[in-house]
């Protein structure tokens, strides 16, 4: 047991760290989705065939696992068929909180929960209906239908005249967004739970449906019996004291909107079960799909690249263009290796004129840090690198076939007649030319001027950036018999 843990330890690298951390903060995330949800048992059911994967895994149950694995294929499309609502609520939470921990708090330091208290139960008292939205930090534009923007600074009056039954728009909710009155006589989604709803009616259908879709905390005053309910967290909650209407709303404020900044150590007791579940799966599923004891070897041929080479130079072929390496590491590790990355990189940033041997060591080939590089095969390469310098070459002009009888070629001119290239300098005393492509002559009945593509020898190079163009005049003439 010590030895296996010495042996965990030692190939515990800093990566690892950081890949169970993110997975980690990914499994808190669905966790507190998981409580929140009320589709729950059917992701506690995905979790326990999750947790039977696992051990198919673990105990090398090859059958189990393979059909396992191809469920889960299929039940990843209907996932997002099912929980689609959810999904978005979770994303939109993400995208949310950057712009929610700069401290837009929907209450101002909290002076209007008294208001909202207050008016409430004055409502109630009266049997007067109402429906108050308090918004938390998800978005709810896209489930609020009608409505009329307001903006207005809240208020007793200003609540219990926009639900005073003669008003307009009463029998709509009423949004409390950052303190303020941004909207009344808004239409919200209806709740299909029957059975969390029972015998009450449309307004706490609405409550209920929008606290299924979203964090929002809504406030129902029933004008048959004059109860107050809340909806919250896709629950529908009566309350037996409308005094805790108040406690309530400021345990919804200080959850949702902190006034103090939380130090690390209050993060960490807060929801301390569920980052323990998270830690504490993450790591197992490391264990099972990352972490191996034994590590194995495999070849690879990849291409070399030729990098920092100096202007005007030139490496002669034919150069070195693949080599054989080994690399040693876990078989995940392998499983995550884009094969495209991988290549032997010599740098020509010192390379002098002539040949010469560059050797290859470890540091010139590009694999993942989770792979050792064993060994290279050939452990140097000979190439040949030539300054180029620019010389003027004459242009040579190839033809073919035969011109066609009673003609002849009397003369071939060429404008101009040498250009500028630039070529290795080991050739610039040899005998370079550059050509034409071939002039067929058998379709050449009279004089012609034609502009051929251009041949250079093996090694050089334009000096300009475009070809240069030449004219090559082909005089053609009849002739006379004595």
């Amino acid at each position: 047991m010590a030895e296996f843990l010495f042996q965990l330890i030692d190939s515990f690298r800093f990566t690892d760290f950081l890949d169970i951390s993110i997975i980690s903060i990914l499994i808190y995330l669905v966790v507190i989705w998981f409580e929140a949800t009320a589709s729950r048992f059917v992701l506690l059911g995905i979790f326990i065939l999750g947790v039977i994967y696992i051990l198919a895994r673990l105990f090398n149950m090859y059958l189990t696992a393979v059909v396992l694995q191809a469920f889960f294929a299929i039940l990843l499309i209907s996932l997002v068929v099912i929980f689609q609502e959810e999904l978005r609520r979770f994303f939109e939470r993400i995208s949310m909180w950057s712009s929610l921990r700069k401290g837009n708090n929907v209450f101002s330091g909290y002076p209007e929960i008294e208001i909202i208290s207050r008016t409430m139960n004055e409502l109630a008292r009266k049997k007067i209906g109402a429906l108050v939205v308090i918004r938390g930090t998800d978005p709810l534009d896209r489930h609020l239908e009608g409505g009329y923007e307001l903006d207005g600074r809240l208020s007793q009056p200003l609540l219990e005249s926009l639900f005073d039954p003669h008003s307009f728009g009463h029998d709509g909710a009423v949004i409390i967004d950052h303190g303020r009155l941004s909207r009344f006589a808004c239409h919200l989604p209806l709740s299909s739970n029957i059975q969390a709803l029972g015998m009450r009616g449309t307004r706490h259908s609405a409550a209920l449906g929008l606290a299924e879709r979203s964090d929002a905390l809504v406030i129902v005053v029933s004008e048959e019996r004059g109860t107050i309910s809340l909806a919250k967290e896709e629950r529908l909650v009566e309350l037996t004291d409308p005094l805790t209407l108040q406690a309530e709303l400021e345990k919804f404020a200080l959850d949702k909107f902190p006034k103090n900044h939380r130090t690390w150590l209050q993060w960490i007791r807060e929801k301390s079960k569920e980052k323990a579940i998270a830690v504490v799966l993450a790591c197992v599923l490391w264990f099972v799909f990352i972490y191996q004891t034994g590590t194995v070897r495999r070849d690879f041929v990849v291409p070399v690249e030729y990098r920092n080479l100096k202007a005007n130079w030139v490496i002669e072929e034919p150069m070195p263009k693949e080599v054989m390496i080994s690399l040693a590491g876990r078989t995940r590790a392998f499983d995550l290796v884009d094969m495209r990355a991988l290549k032997v990189v010599v740098d020509m940033e010192d390379i002098e004129q002539g040949h010469q041997d560059i050797m290859l060591t470890a540091n010139s080939v590009t694999s993942p840090s989770s792979l050792s590089v064993i060994d290279i095969e050939p452990k140097k390469i000979r190439v040949a690198a030539y300054q180029l310098v620019q010389a003027n070459l004459p242009v040579h002009v190839r033809t073919h076939g035969k011109i066609p009888a009673g003609l002849k070629v009397s003369r071939t001119e060429v404008s101009p007649d040498t250009i500028p290239v630039l070529i290795p300098s080991k050739a610039v005393n040899g005998s370079l030319k550059v050509t034409t492509e071939s002039i067929d002559l058998r379709k050449l009945t009279e004089t012609t001027t034609v502009t051929p593509s251009l041949v250079l020898p093996a090694g050089a190079r334009y000096a300009g950036p475009r070809p240069p163009k030449v004219d090559v005049r082909v005089e053609v003439t009849r002739i006379t018999q004595s």
